[in-house]
């Protein structure tokens, strides 16, 4: 199955590969053949040599990952995004091309047989359109992956004790620590965060990208964030080191166990299929956290584990990494007053504005960035602080979530 499905994936590139080709000749024009000819060679030399480097870089994501891998991935992305954008138009052209030529035959037009040369003014449009994504991505990687952006929600809880109404809690999630080249963004992000000054704050999941001792250089940073109660974090699928390849099962296992430890070294009060009471004058909530659970990726977590003994807490707060946990086996413990997830980074790459929301990801996630409601239940979808493969993020910039409880 899998090799009947990379040969229309490979035609596909092949083809939107030509109609780079095409645009880029017809827009210079060369008047020679050998300026054709030299047109042609250095597109296939630059088309192959990013190929063959973001190939690499994916091939060998398993293995040791110099910081300089993803920037090729991004090169890559930002060329396909590109070339796929300029592929539409002259796509649409040589439909055009092809009923004016059949058309032509069936008209006895003298002119019949001549080939409809290809429009220079089109050719050129397509190259400027596909500049759009390439300079959108290149602006994520120099810009938009440390732009950090507060999103500010009041939920409404008709069940919420009267001495949680107006708490604050903090969400942040996917930082990816192994991503990072350097200490200053996490420490302006850790800024921003204790000015919010909050109540409760959480991490939801993926503090490494694949080894525990990515995150070792940002302890002292990530220990930097205040709180009034004890911050609590859980793990997310990059955290068990899956993506790796262990010399043995001892070395994997002594991976998440150190990658515990630095929860722990942080300050952070790891949460595994557990849960904890927070009190304030008086009256309690639950906070709950499960290890990862969802229905793509790995499937640790027990709910019901997390769920045993919280019964009499009025308010509860869930943290799971995966929001497909949410359809999934949530909606089954209705006490569950609020849902917070991150994981799907939103695709990192998209549209996000006030109306109209679109990205990649939602075509594999339904519930995938922002809030979500079903019922008296409550979904958050935190896009993520960091990033992961694409060394950057358009529209969906690095997001730290800032809920507002109320008493409805």
């Amino acid at each position: 199955m899998s090799r009947f499905l990379s040969l229309p994936v490979l035609f596909f590139f092949l083809l939107v590969e030509w109609y780079g080709l095409q645009a880029v000749r017809t827009a210079i024009q060369p008047d020679t053949s050998g300026g054709r000819r030299l047109t042609a060679v250095v597109y296939v030399v630059v088309t192959l040599l990013v190929w063959g480097l973001g190939i690499w870089a994916i091939s060998t994501r398993r293995t040791a990952q110099p910081h300089y891998k993803v920037y090729f991935l991004g090169l890559l992305l930002g060329l396909i995004a590109a070339k796929l954008v300029i592929a539409l138009p002259l796509l649409l052209e040589d439909v055009v091309r092809g009923g004016r030529f059949v058309a032509r035959q069936f008209s006895g037009s003298s002119a019949g047989g001549e080939p409809i040369s290809r429009s220079a003014f089109l050719s050129r449009a397509a190259l400027l359109l596909g500049a759009v994504p390439l300079v959108a991505l290149v602006w994520g990687i120099v810009r938009g992956g440390t732009d950090y952006q507060v999103k500010r929600r009041v939920l409404r809880f008709p069940n919420l004790p009267a001495s949680f109404d107006g708490f604050k809690i903090l969400q942040i999630s996917d930082l990816h620590t192994g991503s990072f080249t350097s200490k200053e963004p996490l420490q302006r992000a850790v800024k921003i965060i204790n000015d919010q000054q909050a109540d409760l704050i959480f991490m939801t999941g993926d503090l490494v990208n694949n080894v525990a001792t990515e995150v070792e250089e940002h302890i002292e940073t990530l220990a930097g964030i205040r709180s009034k109660r004890p911050i609590y974090s859980i793990l997310g699928n990059h955290d068990y080191g899956d993506y790796v390849q262990w010399e043995s099962l001892e070395a994997k296992r002594a991976n998440l166990e150190r990658l515990m430890q630095n929860h722990a070294k942080i300050g952070w009060e790891l949460l595994m299929d557990e849960n904890r009471v927070v009190e304030h004058n008086g009256e309690k909530i639950a906070i709950l956290g499960v290890q990862n659970w969802g229905t793509k990726f790995v499937q640790h977590g027990n709910l019901a584990k997390a769920h045993a003994g919280s019964g009499d807490a009025p308010f509860k707060i869930l943290l799971t990494h995966d929001p497909t946990h949410w359809d999934a086996q949530v909606h089954e413990y209705q006490d569950i007053d609020l849902t917070l997830s991150g994981h799907t980074h939103g695709a990192q790459f998209g549209v996000n504005l006030p109306h109209l929301k679109w990205s990649p990801v939602q075509y594999v996630y339904k519930q995938w960035a922002g809030l979500y409601k079903r019922g008296k239940q409550h979904l958050y979808v935190n896009v993520g602080l960091g990033f992961l493969g694409y060394p950057g993020r358009v529209g969906f910039l690095p997001e730290i979530t800032v809920l507002e409880l109320r008493r409805a």
